[in-house]
C-alpha cells in the first residue's frame, strides 16, 4: 500500500505547491547529502522531499518536530509515508542528542532535509541558524551540505490553514559547502546562511 501511496502523494504535493526545482552549480545525484533550507511553512519538508528525483527521494529523510506531525491521524500517516525523522524537542538533552540520532538513522546511505532556523519563520526574513548544522558538518565532514532556498510556500500553506492554497513556488538548490579547516561555529553558520540567501537571488 505504501509503495502506491508515496508516488501519489509526492505528485499531489508538487501539484498543489506548483513547485519547480532549480539545481544551480550542482546536479541531482544519489550521494549522501544534507539539504538545509529556510523554513516558512509546515509544507517545506514534504514539498522539498517530493520535488527530488525518485532515486534521491527514496534515500532522503526530512527532519521534523514530533509535536506537529504526531498531533493527529492524518499527520501521523503522512509522516510515516514520507519517512519523516521525528525529533522530540522537549527531550533534547546532552545525553540524548538529536544530532547523534540523525547520524545513526542515516548511517552511510541516507540523506537528510533539515531547517537550521529550528522553527518556522513567519516574518519573511530568514532567521539566524542554530548550531545543529555545524555539529552535523563536524561529525560527518564527508557529507555534502546543500543550500536550499524555498520561495512562496508560506503563501501556499498560510498559518492556521489545514489545506494548501494552490500557488506557484520555487525551490533552488545550490552547490555543496563543507566545514572548512579552522572555521569557527559562528563563521560556518554565517557562511551557510549566506549560501541559502544566495539561492534566493540566483
Amino acid at each position: 500500500m505504501k509503495q502506491v501511496t508515496v508516488p501519489v502523494l509526492a505528485a499531489l504535493a508538487k501539484v498543489l505547491s506548483g513547485a519547480t526545482v532549480r539545481w544551480i552549480g550542482c546536479e541531482p545525484e544519489a550521494c549522501q547529502r544534507i539539504y538545509f533550507a529556510n523554513h516558512t511553512s509546515h509544507l517545506d519538508a514534504l514539498v522539498l522531499w517530493a520535488s527530488l528525483p525518485k532515486n534521491i527521494r527514496n534515500l532522503t529523510r526530512p527532519v521534523a518536530a514530533v509535536d506537529y506531525w504526531q498531533s493527529g491521524p492524518v499527520r501521523r500517516y503522512m509522516a510515516t509515508v514520507f519517512n519523516v525523522l521525528l525529533i522530540d524537542r522537549k527531550k533534547i538533552k546532552v545525553h540524548n542528542s538529536p544530532i547523534d540520532m540523525m547520524l545513526r538513522e542515516i548511517g552511510d546511505v541516507n540523506s537528510l532535509i533539515v531547517f537550521p532556523e529550528g522553527s518556522r519563520n513567519l516574518s519573511g526574513k530568514m532567521g539566524e541558524f542554530k548550531s545543529g548544522l555545524f555539529h552535523l558538518a563536524k561529525k560527518r565532514p564527508d557529507l555534502e551540505l546543500m543550500p536550499v532556498y524555498i520561495d512562496n510556500l508560506n503563501r501556499v500553506m498560510p498559518k492556521g490553514e489545514f489545506l494548501p492554497v494552490p500557488l506557484l513556488s520555487c525551490i533552488s538548490i545550490g552547490a555543496p559547502i563543507w566545514l572548512e579547516s579552522g572555521e569557527s561555529k559562528a563563521e560556518f553558520l554565517q557562511r551557510a546562511r549566506k549560501s541559502v540567501l544566495k539561492m534566493k537571488d540566483s
